[in-house]
């Protein structure tokens, strides 16, 4: 599953550099596939729309970070951790219970973020 940033996140920034995804953006930011990714081209997006990797998305929060689900692998293939979970001093990075995913398909999304 992925990880979502709650209401209690107080913009400190610490999880966004950590993310090896690029799924962490600042409250109001657009974000696209091919932030940080080497994704180019169609891709489809956790909620089954097709996109192109470089359009910009709105942001899924205005007042906070959040992270994107779509690209979010909580570190799978990366880390032993989540590590926006780890470096967070308020412990707002939590699993998403939206986005039901195993550990095989944290790991195939990776893999196509990241040929």
């Amino acid at each position: 599953m992925a990880i979502k940033i709650t209401d209690e996140c107080i913009n400190c920034g610490a999880c966004e550099p950590e993310c090896p995804n690029n799924a962490i953006y600042e409250g109001g930011v657009e974000w696209s596939m091919a932030d940080g990714t080497s994704v180019t081209g169609s891709y489809t997006l956790i909620d089954g729309t097709v996109t192109d990797a470089a359009t910009a998305h709105a942001p899924v929060a205005v007042d906070c970070y959040y992270i994107t689900p779509t690209k979010c692998t909580e570190c799978q293939g990366f880390h032993d951790e989540p590590q926006c979970a780890s470096v967070c001093p308020v412990d707002c990075c939590v699993p998403d219970e939206m986005y039901q995913e195993t550990v095989e398909q944290l790991l195939d999304k990776k893999a196509r973020m990241h040929l």
